[in-house]
């Protein structure tokens, strides 16, 4: 609430507000909640004044209720969905990735998360020309990767060069340099001074391959510090996405649960509760020798849609596996 001061509303007089003062009262909220009647007797200010004062401060500083149905196209108008440009994940995340949540895609080494992350990556900077900020800390961003798939999508160099203008990357192999990385983040897209070179817009997307490479290594053992500094990394990532409206990709390790054996995100509960939605690659156990790249996404955590639910994917087209099949025979 505001100080008390001459000016702050109509009848807040100079003798008033000394007055005011000198009975510890200096802030709306001391006034509000403060006896007037008792204020009114030590001070020898009229009761009356006292009241109209506080019924106009009350109504210039406090917030209106909204109903359920504002608020929620409050919520619409100021959320952004952007595609992956990969169909079948579209469909797991309700259409895309929502500005203003956390993404993580969870699987064990070889079920292609880099492989995700990078195609989210030239999808947006060539499709949707949005600026995306890669954060690496595994050593698995490769240019010439990047740059096949950008060929695949448009055979013009100028095209090409301009997507990967908008393509920022950043090396991080300790958690010490990916807090550094962030917070440099979210003071320049705080400030609305962050420029990707060669583009005109800020960052939207921001992308970390993985949390686990930085963060695994603190925990357990006798390195008390490592959980402070994990949440205070998932702290950032919070702020990035909510408070700044971006939306927010990591990827994440598997462990076996110890009592039923199955797989589940690592790093523990406590950062169980960072993402908003997760997904969990796993490699399609029962696919052939021309079926090694099929990959199944499932659907384990979402505030949208219901979980479980599974689609298969092929990795190196990252479509579904009929199509692949059908334009490998178009090839041939």
């Amino acid at each position: 609430m505001g100080v008390l001061r001459v000016g702050l509303c109509p009848g807040l007089s100079p003798e008033m507000v000394q007055l005011l003062r000198s009975r510890g009262i200096r802030t709306v909220v001391d006034l509000a909640s403060a006896d007037l009647e008792e204020v009114a007797q030590k001070s020898g200010l009229s009761y009356k004044a006292l009241v109209a004062l506080r019924r106009v401060l009350l109504a210039q500083f406090s917030a209106f209720p909204i109903n359920g149905a504002d608020l929620y196209e409050e919520l619409k108008s100021s959320t952004a969905i952007l595609s992956t440009g990969i169909g079948s994940l579209d469909k797991l995340l309700d259409a895309g990735l929502y500005t203003g949540e956390v993404t993580e895609i969870v699987g064990a080494p070889g079920s292609g998360k880099t492989q995700v992350c990078l195609c989210v990556t030239a999808h947006v900077a060539h499709g949707l020309q949005q600026n995306v900020l890669y954060i690496d800390s595994n050593g698995g961003l490769t240019a010439s990767r990047l740059l096949q798939l950008l060929q695949a999508r448009t055979q013009d160099e100028e095209e090409q060069a301009a997507a990967l203008q908008r393509i920022q990357v950043a090396r991080a192999f300790d958690i010490f340099q990916m807090l550094d990385v962030l917070q440099d983040l979210r003071g320049a897209v705080a400030q609305q001074s962050l420029q990707v070179t060669g583009s005109s817009g800020t960052v939207k997307v921001v992308i970390v391959d993985s949390v686990t490479a930085v963060v695994s290594p603190l925990l357990g053992g006798q390195q008390r510090e490592g959980l402070a500094l994990m949440m205070q990394l998932a702290r950032e990532l919070k702020t990035l996405a909510r408070d700044l409206g971006l939306a927010v990709v990591v990827t994440n390790h598997v462990t076996r649960d110890r009592d039923s054996g199955k797989l589940k995100p690592a790093l523990g509960r406590s950062w169980s509760f960072v993402p908003n939605t997760r997904i969990l690659l796993n490699i399609t156990e029962e696919a052939g020798a021309s079926e090694r790249s099929w990959r199944t996404a499932c659907l384990t955590k979402s505030p949208r849609q219901p979980t479980g639910v599974q689609e298969v994917v092929d990795i190196m087209t990252w479509g579904p596996p009929e199509q692949s099949s059908a334009s490998q025979e178009e090839q041939t």
